[in-house]
């Protein structure tokens, strides 16, 4: 095997025959670091072997796609209804966010279920993760442990046993000898991370990647990992509150809108089966700035209280702060509300909070985010019993919004007696125990909820 050395961009993994202070690729400063790699036979890694042949489309075997539950609801739901056989799952998330725990806690419940399954612990020895195990409940028979770094010594051990299921925590302390770069450089992580998709292809053992994360949030090693998986799962949440959400941003088996929601115990991570209930429980009665909305992630629509609080600025330039939502969004919204109902906040900080750590993506919050800054600045608490849902556009029309049924039947089901929405909407919807008025502009809605 030739080696050569070269400079590999930690950050998106752009290779280079010299130095350079900026990556010409991804433009990260001062990520170019040299690396001596090795040139293996192009052969080598091919998932369908040297006798491959390219046959036509219609001409290949149809294989029906079984799922294998993993025992937690939430995980499955985000798999898209559990682990398809040969899949290669990255699951990524900030340090102490619940990455392993919730890894050890499924692989218990497959090992209860189907035959031995593979954790092979990078970073903690045998007895540390045995300790955790122990503290999650998590202690089945059929549960290997292999504390190994090594990728030859990995493969080995998994060809092997041939488990149902394998965990490798986490892809970054992996190394293979072919190289001579350090653990969780590029060249390493891209070698290893190759030879565990061949072998999960060829073997058909799913196999979860844990991946460290940088500060800005993205999984590190090159990008690439992320286009050699079939799904990648984000765990988010704030090291100091008790909630997690699961969220896949690529599947190749499922849809990437839904979410998982957890709650973090001492004896692990336990599913939320009704995350709307959850997130309302603590909600403030009688207070300004507080509204009620609804999100729909995926399939499960979700029940949201946003926080708005307007003050005077004691600053030159006003400020506009964002918790959960989009920061430029708020800034849009509030320019409507100045321009299309006449609310002066030139002068005036505005903070908008999305309670419990969600993040909420769809314009379909943009009315209730108006109401609760309206409601702030003119300290005017709004009915505790209102859901408020709708788009709001830059004329300050309240536009229609997807599958308003759902949304409503949530609120419905929460003990919300009324609910305001767009009057496009309100035409297609049957009559229910819950209240409907339909709004056509955000001046309508202004009358009905503030006055």
């Amino acid at each position: 095997m030739k080696q050569k050395t070269v400079f590999s961009c930690q950050k998106c993994g752009s290779q280079s025959p010299k130095w350079l202070g900026k990556c010409p690729d991804c433009g990260a400063w001062n990520s170019m670091v040299e690396e001596t790699t090795g040139v293996a036979s192009p052969a080598s890694g091919a998932i369908g072997g040297q006798n491959s042949q390219p046959v036509p489309i219609c001409d290949v075997p149809a294989q029906s796609e079984t799922r294998v539950a993993t025992g937690i609801g939430e995980l499955d739901r985000v798999l898209g209804g559990g682990i398809v056989p040969g899949s290669l799952i990255l699951i990524g998330g900030d340090p102490g966010i619940g990455k392993s725990t919730l890894l050890l806690q499924a692989m218990n419940h497959l090992a209860q279920s189907v035959e031995e399954v593979l954790y092979v612990s990078g970073e903690e020895s045998a007895s540390q993760t045995r300790l955790r195990g122990e503290r999650l409940n998590a202690s089945h028979k059929r549960l290997l442990i292999l504390a190994e770094n090594s990728l030859e010594a990995i493969l080995a051990h998994a060809t092997k046993l041939t488990p149902q299921a394998m965990v490798i925590d986490s892809i970054q302390t992996v190394w293979t000898s072919a190289l001579e770069s350090a653990p969780g450089s590029v060249s390493q992580v891209r070698e290893s991370a190759g030879k565990l998709m061949v072998l999960a292809k060829r073997s058909g053992i799913p196999i979860f990647l844990v991946g460290h994360v940088t500060k800005d949030g993205s999984i590190a090693g090159p990008r690439v990992l992320e286009h050699m998986v079939d799904t990648v799962l984000y765990f988010e949440g704030d090291g100091s509150h008790p909630f997690r959400i699961l969220r896949a941003v690529k599947n190749r088996f499922g849809s990437t809108n839904e979410i998982g929601v957890f709650e973090m115990k001492q004896e692990g991570l336990r599913e939320v089966a009704n995350p709307s209930e959850l997130f309302l429980s603590e909600r403030p009665i009688g207070v300004s700035g507080s509204v009620v909305t609804a999100s729909l992630e995926g399939s499960r629509p979700l029940l949201v209280e946003l926080q708005g609080l307007v003050t005077q600025t004691t600053f030159g330039t006003p400020r506009r702060t964002t918790i959960g939502v989009d920061h430029n969004r708020l800034a849009l919204l509030v320019a409507v509300l100045e321009k299309k109902v006449g609310v002066h906040l030139s002068g005036m900080d505005i903070f908008l909070n999305a309670v419990g750590g969600v993040r909420i993506n769809e314009p379909s919050a943009d009315l209730a985010m108006i109401m609760a800054v309206a409601s702030s600045h003119l300290d005017k608490p709004i009915d505790p019993h209102t859901m408020v849902i709708g788009e709001v556009g830059l004329a300050g029309e309240v536009r229609a919004i997807t599958q308003p049924e759902q949304r409503i039947a949530e609120a419905e089901k929460l003990g919300f007696t009324s609910c305001i929405l767009p009057s496009g909407n309100l035409k297609r919807l049957k009559k229910g125990r819950i209240k409907l008025e339909g709004v056509a502009s955000v001046d309508e809605a202004m009358q009905l909820l503030i006055g």
